[in-house]
């Protein structure tokens, strides 16, 4: 059945941006002014649809105009660090609830940068570390690199508040997913992962204290981090408390999905993780399952899938096109990169 996921209309229908080029040049942009969206075609995915958003916000949000000491290197390390599919969830997650696309790109862009930060702020050249190099090229000094990681937070949270929109009534929404991303990259969350996981280089742990630590660490940084995405584009999105503490447990379980593929090493850690994997994979189906029966016909999904539809024509296909990508991307995609196919 899964292989029936992997391409519509000749197309792939999963998209794992990969790590951008450091070096690659960047267009001179207009000034922010107003949200830029960009179209889905005929041959786009879902989820490429929604990077493409994404990362046409966080352009038209950072220009390259002066001061280029500071917006030129914050234009590059936005952009520098790997995706993270965290930001493309929070979409997702206000689509499902019925929510507007351009509602929830701004929060998350947010997320965007706070993760950019993160990893910025990790891998910050030092004289001794026991962390691993970066493999992304160090383009500025770690002086630099340093301050403007802490610029983009706030300036996150900029692009968030200026999308408080008074005609729709939203001040009280767009302060709690404030609240929710703060949390997230809090001593609780993010930064209690990233400790964590250097004392962990520090220490030569057995085989069964070293599993337990990437599950823990997992759970802290990417369960965090996604757990928050969910939450937050629910909340845009006018969702219900159920549906808010669906999506961020739904969240929880893909980030630890993410970070603990995204640690694996060698083969006999796979073996130990898949079981772990597999019991992630069904409890993040059961939060969606509520979805499935409150708003859609079960049959109607699965009529979908098998058919290979690509960009929904009708009103009612479009309607249960998020669920089908969300469905998707939790139970398919990082599962098999790492253990094969199901």
């Amino acid at each position: 059945m899964a292989k029936a996921f992997y391409h519509i209309n000749g197309n792939p229908m999963f998209y794992f941006p990969s790590r951008p080029n450091p070096n690659r040049p960047f267009p001179l942009l207009l000034s922010y002014n107003k949200p830029l969206k960009v179209t889905m075609s005929c041959n786009q995915s879902y989820w490429a649809s929604i990077n493409e958003d994404i990362e046409a916000h966080l352009k038209q949000a950072i220009p390259i105009r002066e001061p280029l000491s500071v917006l030129e290197p914050m234009h590059h390390l936005t952009f520098a660090a790997p995706r993270t599919t965290a930001s493309a969830l929070c979409v997702a997650a206000c689509e499902l609830v019925g929510g507007n696309r351009d509602r929830a790109l701004p929060a998350a862009s947010t997320i965007h940068l706070v993760y950019a930060a993160s990893f910025t702020h990790e891998y910050v050249p030092r004289s001794e570390t026991s962390r691993p190099m970066s493999k992304i090229q160090h383009v500025y000094g770690p002086g630099i690199e340093l301050q403007i990681g802490n610029a983009m937070i706030p300036f996150g949270f900029e692009l968030l508040a200026k999308s408080d929109d008074p005609a729709r009534n939203d001040s009280d929404r767009i302060l709690r997913v404030m609240v929710e991303i703060t949390r997230a990259i809090g001593s609780e969350g993010m930064i209690y992962g990233q400790y964590d996981e250097v004392e962990s280089y520090q220490s030569d742990n057995n085989k069964s204290s070293h599993i337990e630590e990437i599950e823990r660490v997992s759970e802290k940084y990417e369960g965090t981090l996604y757990a928050c995405a969910g939450a937050c584009g629910a909340i845009i999105g006018e969702g219900c408390e159920d549906e808010i503490e669906k999506m961020r447990k739904y969240g929880l379980y893909i980030g630890k999905i993410e970070g603990i593929m995204s640690r694996i090493g060698s083969s006999s850690d796979k073996d130990l993780m898949e079981k772990l994997v597999e019991e992630l994979r069904n409890l993040a189906n059961n939060e969606l399952r509520g979805f499935n029966e409150a708003k859609f016909n079960g049959k109607i999904f699965w009529k979908c899938h098998q058919s290979n539809i690509g960009l929904a024509s009708s009103p009612r296909q479009r309607e249960i096109l998020p669920f089908n990508y969300i469905r998707i991307f939790a139970l398919d995609s990082w599962y098999e990169r790492t253990f094969g196919q199901s």
